[in-house]
This record gives C-alpha cells, structure tokens and sequence, in this order.
C-alpha cells in the first residue's frame, strides 16, 4: 500500500462502528493475514513453473518478480482468478458477504460497489473455490443425483420464451430443461458433486470412477447407472429403494445425499434461479459453508479464492 492511501485509511478508523473495529482488531491479531498471502513470494514462476525468481521492484502496491528462465514479469497474484482485481482493500468485506450467501444486490451495498462489480467478484471469488472438493470417497459412500432447471439468466438471446424468476418447466418430470447433477458422500465427510451433461452410464462412470476407492461400498437408489458403475468396477453395491418405502437397509442408506440435497435446493432459493453455465460455481460456494459450518471467515473465504488454503481442509467435509 502507498503511503498517501495508508495516510487516508488511518484518517477513517475514527468512524469505525464498534463492531468494525472489534473485526480489525481480531484480524490484525490473527496469525496470517490477506496482506501476508499478497505478499507472499511465489514458490515458481506462474509463466514457466521455474523458480529462478528474482525480485522486481513493487507495483500496485504488490511486489513484482522476474523470472530469470523466461524474462517474464509477476507478482504473488498472477496466475489467481484475482489477478488484475481492483479495490483490494474492499475485498475481505465482499469475502464477507459469501460467507452471509448474500445476493449480488446485498453484497454490493454491503461493500460499497455497483451490482455489476459484485456480480463480477462473485465468479471471481467461486472460480477457485469451485475446484475444490474431494478426489477420493471410501468406506460406505452414498451417491444420488439432483437436477436444477436449466437456465439462460443474464442471456439476451434465449432459445426459448423468457421465464420470471427462476419459473417452472413445461414438462413434468425428468426432461432436457432439467440440468442433472451428480452427489457422492461417504461417512467420513469426503465430498464431492458433479454438473452432468446428461444422467447415464457413461457419464456417471466418467465421474465415479476415479474418485471411489476399489473396495467402497456404494449406496445409491435404484438406478441403472448405479448398478451397471458397480458392476463394470467391480464394487460392490448396496441399492435402496425409497418408493418401495425401503429407505433404510442396516447401515446402508442415502439420508446423508438427500438431506445435503435439500439444504442445497433450500439455498438456492434465494437467487431466484441460476445460470446453468454457472452452475458449478454455486456448487462449490454451497461445499465451503457445508466444509468450515461456523468457523468460516473472510480470511478463509479469500485463501481459498486465491487457492491457498491447506490441502487437507479443501478435502474436509
């Protein structure tokens, strides 16, 4: 930071609420920090991977690096979603309003900014986010598929008639206008979700194989997809069968898929339906509340929007 915006920023402590200045002061205590991870010198060049870097001087308040391998330029954000991002100084406070699940319009009041700007943070911030999610599922895993009615909010030139608010679709039941996404838990807390192109074999097998270890037991309903995944793995499988009234089996069941299910559609309520082609994101914004619960903060919001956050709590449920 310049001295002449640190100047400006000291001169607004004075109309800092109680509250705000509480948050300072538990932000400036805490043993890492949003400036720390700015700061931070890159391990390798985010160009050529080498890590022949060499220090460049400071620009924007960052500090740059050559490299000497490739003769190109960085600095620590180079190569995140929140590279060439504006207004940093207003980023923890947005990283604040995604762990509220405010709307575009709320988090751009809440930080001071036009709608337009907080719609551009928001996919800013999910696009890391949205990659992380479990790579292996063991023990009993549960799988189960939703589906969320496709959507082309935002788009002006629609293939369809224009629908209010998220609407409903002409046809009942499964369709093409429903947009299937596949589910997988295990009893450790091991998560992950998938957005299908289409709800079949091929597609199913594409996404479990490599996350469900060869002596897992699956539960799912009683789906073909399931059933014909499991066989042509060899693993074994437990199906339940909710419209026989057979939810439950011993141990094996799906309870823990469809509750996440319903707390997921009961989130998703609140956007008044989501663009298909952003799907993904919401899915990964949902698996970090579902991840941190109520230890979540701006500070872990925005290490791991820039990708920094500990390996071992991006797999944890």
């Amino acid at each position: 930071m310049k001295a002449s915006q640190f100047t400006r920023w000291i001169a607004q402590l004075s109309s800092l609420s109680p509250e705000q200045r509480e948050q300072l002061k538990a932000c400036l205590s805490a043993p890492g920090s949003l400036a720390q991870d700015m700061i931070a010198t890159p391990s390798s060049c985010p160009h050529c991977q080498s890590s022949e870097l060499q220090p460049w001087g400071y620009n924007g308040g960052l500090p740059r690096y050559r490299c000497k391998s490739c003769g190109k330029t960085s600095n620590p954000l180079t190569g995140t979603p929140m590279a060439r991002l504006r207004k940093r100084h207003l980023w923890q406070g947005y990283a604040e309003a995604l762990t509220q699940s405010l709307t575009v319009r709320r988090a751009a009041k809440h930080c001071g900014v036009s709608k337009n700007t907080a719609f551009l943070w928001r996919h800013r911030f999910l696009t890391q986010i949205a990659d992380h999610q479990a790579q292996h599922a063991s023990g009993i895993v549960e799988a189960d598929e939703t589906f969320f009615l496709e959507s082309f909010k935002g788009q002006r030139d629609l293939p369809r008639p224009p629908r209010k608010r998220g609407g409903s679709a002409k046809r009942r039941g499964l369709s093409a206008e429903q947009t299937p996404v596949l589910v997988v838990r295990d009893r450790s807390g091991q998560h992950a979700d998938f957005q299908l192109e289409k709800l079949d074999a091929a597609h199913v097998r594409k996404r479990l194989r490599p996350l469900i270890d060869a002596d897992a037991i699956l539960c799912s309903d009683s789906a073909a997809v399931y059933a014909h995944f499991a066989k042509a793995e060899g693993i074994t499988h437990r199906p339940v069968n909710p419209s026989q009234k057979r939810r439950v089996d011993g141990p094996f069941h799906i309870q823990n898929v469809n509750a996440y299910d319903s707390r997921l559609k009961g989130w998703m309520i609140r956007f008044h339906g989501v663009a298909t082609k952003y799907l993904t994101h919401y899915l990964g914004w949902r698996r970090l509340l579902e991840r941190y619960k109520t230890q979540l903060n701006p500070l872990i919001c925005l290490r791991e929007a820039l990708g920094r956050a500990a390996m071992q709590q991006l797999t944890q449920t």
